[in-house]
Formats: C-alpha cells, sequence, structure tokens
C-alpha cells in the first residue's frame, strides 16, 4: 500500500464528506426541526437512535470482520460475498423482529416510525457491509463518492419538502421516507458496483459457513454493540428518565447539540474506515506502524482540538447562526463538542486494536465506558436534563479514548514520544489563549464573531505548525515514501 495514495484518498473522502454532510446536518435538519418542533422532532430522535442501539442483532461484526478479511485475502471475495449476503438478510429479519418487539411493546414508540427507522437501519447497515467490500480492496476513492450519494439524494428531496414542491410538506414521517429512498438507491448501486469485482455470485445458504462466521465475528459483535450502547444511549435515557412530552422536548434539545458532534464524528469515522485495512495488511506483513499511526494522530487530533476548544467560546453564536436566532440548549453544544477529542482517539487507537484482532482488551474499555455513562446519565439527568447527558458523553468519551491509546502503547511497545506530548499539551494552551483574545476582537454584535473565528482559526492553523503538531517536513517524507 502506497502512503502516498492513502493521503491522496483520504483527501478525497474529506472533501466530499465535508461539501455534503455539513448540508445536510447544518442546514437540511435544523430546518425540519425548526418546522416541526422540539417534541415531533425529539421522538424522531430518540426513536432513530433507539433503532441504532440495536445494531448488533442486524450486524453481528460482519462488516469489520469483512473489512479486515477481505484486507488480507483479497481473493476471497466472490468466495464468500455470496454466502454473507445471505446471511446478511438473515440478521436483517432476525433484527427487524426484536426492534419491533422491543419498541412497540416494552418502550411504546410511535409503529410507523419504528417500522420504517428500524428498516432505514437495516438498509444503512447493507449499504456499510458493501462498501466493506471496496474499503477492504482499497477502492477508497470510488467509495468515497458511495459515502456521500445517500445525502446527496436525500438533500435533494427534503429541500422539496421544504419549498413545498410537488405538494410534499415537512413531517416526521416524510422526513423518514426520504432517508428511505436516499439509502435504498445507494443500496442498488453498491451492489452492483461490488457485483462487478466478483467473478461469481449465486445467493445462497450455506449454514457452516455461517456458523463459521458467527463464531469468529463475535468479538466483533460485542464490541459494536458495546460501542454503540455507550455512543447512542443519551438521548433513549433522556426521553425514559424524564418522560412524556417533556422528555421528548429535552431530547428535541439535546439533538439540536449532538447532531453538530454526530457530523464530526462521521468525519472521524471515515478516517476510522480508510485506517483498518491498511493497519490489518501492515499488521499481517510485519511492517511498522508507529510512523503512519503517529501521522493519523497529528493529522486528526489537531482539527479535533481545534473543533473542541473553540466551541466552548462560539457556541451561541453557532447556535443563532444554524437555529436562526433560537439559542436554546447552546450551553450543551459547548460541552459535547469536546468530545470529538476522545472519539478521535478511538478512531485511531481503537481501530489499532481492532485491526489487531485485541478485541478482549477493547471490550472491556467498553463494558467500562457503558458504566460510566449509565451511572452518570442516571445521577446528572433528573438534576441537570439534557445537559446532565452532555457531561456524562464527555466523560464517558475522553475515558475510553485515553484507555485505548494506553493499551496500544503497551501492546505494540511504542515509544513515548516527550516531543508530541509536549507539542499536545503547548497546541491546548495556545488554543485557549488564541480563542480568549479573538472571540470579541472585532465586537460580539452581528456577524462580527464570524471574522473573529476566522482570525482564530488562522491563528490556530499557525499554531499547530509552531508547535510542532504539524510538521511539513514529516508530512512531505511520508507521502514521498512509497
Amino acid at each position: 500500500m502506497q502512503k502516498k495514495k492513502f493521503i491522496f484518498d483520504l483527501a478525497i473522502l474529506l472533501v466530499l464528506n465535508l461539501l455534503i454532510k455539513p448540508f445536510w446536518t447544518v442546514i437540511i435538519e435544523p430546518k425540519v426541526q425548526g418546522q416541526i418542533g422540539n417534541i415531533s422532532f425529539g421522538e424522531y430522535s430518540v426513536i432513530f437512535y433507539y433503532s441504532m442501539l440495536l445494531n448488533i442483532f442486524l450486524d453481528f461484526g460482519l462488516t469489520n470482520f469483512n473489512n479486515r478479511n477481505i484486507a488480507q485475502n483479497s481473493h476471497l471475495l466472490s468466495k464468500h460475498f455470496s454466502k454473507m449476503l445471505s446471511f446478511k438478510f438473515a440478521l436483517g429479519f432476525f433484527y427487524m423482529a426484536v426492534s419491533f418487539i422491543i419498541g412497540f411493546f416494552l418502550l411504546g414508540y410511535d409503529i410507523k416510525l419504528l417500522l420504517i427507522l428500524c428498516f432505514n437501519t437495516f438498509v444503512l447497515s447493507f449499504i456499510a457491509f458493501l462498501r466493506s467490500n471496496l474499503q477492504a480492496l482499497h477502492l477508497f476513492r470510488l467509495d468515497s463518492v458511495l459515502s456521500v450519494l445517500d445525502r446527496i439524494i436525500m438533500i435533494a428531496i427534503v429541500v422539496a419538502m421544504l419549498f413545498n414542491l410537488f405538494g410534499m410538506e415537512v413531517t416526521a414521517v416524510n422526513f423518514v421516507y426520504a432517508q428511505t429512498f436516499g439509502y435504498i438507491s445507494t443500496a442498488i448501486i453498491c451492489f452492483i458496483v461490488v457485483l462487478n469485482k466478483t467473478h461469481t455470485f449465486k445467493l445462497n445458504w450455506d449454514s457452516a459457513f455461517n456458523k463459521m462466521i458467527l463464531k469468529k465475528s463475535l468479538p466483533y459483535a460485542v464490541l459494536v454493540l458495546l460501542m454503540t450502547i455507550y455512543n447512542r444511549l443519551d438521548m433513549v435515557m433522556i426521553e425514559q428518565i424524564l418522560g412524556g412530552d417533556y422528555g421528548k422536548r429535552e431530547s428535541g434539545i439535546y439533538v439540536k447539540s449532538f447532531r453538530l458532534l454526530d457530523a464530526a464524528n462521521q468525519i472521524a469515522t471515515l478516517f476510522a474506515i480508510q485506517l483498518i485495512p491498511l493497519f490489518s495488511r501492515m499488521l499481517k506483513h510485519k511492517e511498522n506502524i508507529e510512523n503512519i499511526v503517529k501521522l493519523s494522530f497529528t493529522l486528526l487530533l489537531t482539527p479535533a482540538l481545534i473543533v473542541s476548544v473553540s466551541t466552548i467560546f462560539y457556541a451561541q453564536h453557532f447556535f443563532e447562526k444554524i437555529y436562526t436566532g433560537d439559542t436554546e440548549g447552546w450551553l450543551i453544544l459547548s460541552v459535547i463538542m469536546s468530545c470529538f477529542t476522545g472519539v478521535c482517539l478511538t478512531c485511531i487507537f481503537g481501530t489499532l486494536l481492532t485491526a489487531s484482532g485485541n478485541l478482549k482488551k477493547q471490550n472491556y474499555v467498553a463494558l467500562g465506558a457503558i458504566a460510566i455513562n449509565v451511572i452518570l446519565n442516571f445521577i446528572l439527568i433528573p438534576s441537570y436534563q439534557a445537559m446532565g447527558s452532555a457531561i456524562s458523553s464527555l466523560v464517558t468519551q475522553m475515558v475510553a479514548g485515553t484507555l485505548q491509546v494506553y493499551l496500544c502503547y503497551k501492546i505494540f511497545n511504542f515509544h513515548v514520544n516527550k516531543r508530541l506530548l509536549r507539542s499536545v499539551f503547548l497546541f491546548i494552551a495556545g488554543l485557549f489563549f488564541i480563542n480568549y483574545f479573538t472571540w470579541d476582537l472585532l465586537g460580539k454584535n452581528g456577524d462580527a464573531w464570524m471574522f473573529n473565528f476566522v482570525i482564530m482559526l488562522i491563528f490556530s492553523g499557525l499554531l499547530a505548525f509552531a508547535t510542532g503538531m504539524v510538521n511539513p517536513k514529516s508530512v512531505l517524507r511520508f507521502i514521498k515514501y512509497k
């Protein structure tokens, strides 16, 4: 694998996703929430994140296992694709049944929203499985286009709703239908693309093969379940602990901030998706991975720290701009966006643990994260509502990310890079200094804050070079090295 190609493909992936997905998160979703209200959007959000919690029954670690397996043994794609696809559909039916029983009979969710959102989650998982084959084959540029295709289709439909074209109205159900159409269209295209990469295809059920896959993918399934729980449980707990319309309203307020964190997390996740097959192949060939881990750390942590620190100062301005003057809940954003730093640590070091097969230790970290998250939510939500859940998320993500860094250093015998640690601490301190002295540099009224923000970004970028967080010579050497 040429490292130059990795950098270039990663750049394409990030550019496409930065052009499309923020538009959905910052423009489309807030407009929809503004029209249907916090209670209705909160109800939709709770059911949406509930559908994600049960992802273990839908995927069972298949996607991560397939990505790692095909990356190391690309010739197995034609042999295994048909069998794994049959197994994927069977898991989909099982997931739908379990989700409906728990969601409708135990939690009392709206049956229509529940069924559609669970179906959407199945199709989204199906897309992820199909794309994992392309990622494993290192077809990152093609995967980059497919990663934003569903959003492009969904944006077109929802914009038509917002302008009341063709008689379409903005409702929670219609919003979900738009997502369904986007996911199904993308799934069909992904399937055709992957099919062209296989030599033979015949849908068949192989019990012995499925049993073998279940056994091998079980550790991945447990990891996916545990990580999903501590990443997605907050909104469900807010609604369940506070109850009724008040719980839905607080969930709606929470999602106003969480959607921005989720958008940032998707960028970090895309980075991790590129790293899984790269780490897997390098580990198989016993290559030194310390340099690429360090590069990944600096490339991802630098913008993560800028986002985390700057949001503390600019959260209220972001809310005024995104939600057209509605700043209710902006303090939650100032806390929850700091989770992004912890998520980025997980995306690098957790991915390395996954690629190396050290899942048992990673599962212990995830179990600890769930315990912290649940306990803090039960303590903080009754007193601080949505803000309590934001604090719980921040503590959980930082603890999980730090523990995974520690595990990688112990397992792979990485050297403690004192120069890098010094750069990180200086960079964080410098970011607080820069934000403090620029956030009202040109005034706080009107759009003056936007100029302050741009000035802050310029000085933060210069600070990254000055502190050594980003070393141009190292990056250039890395890109040129093959």
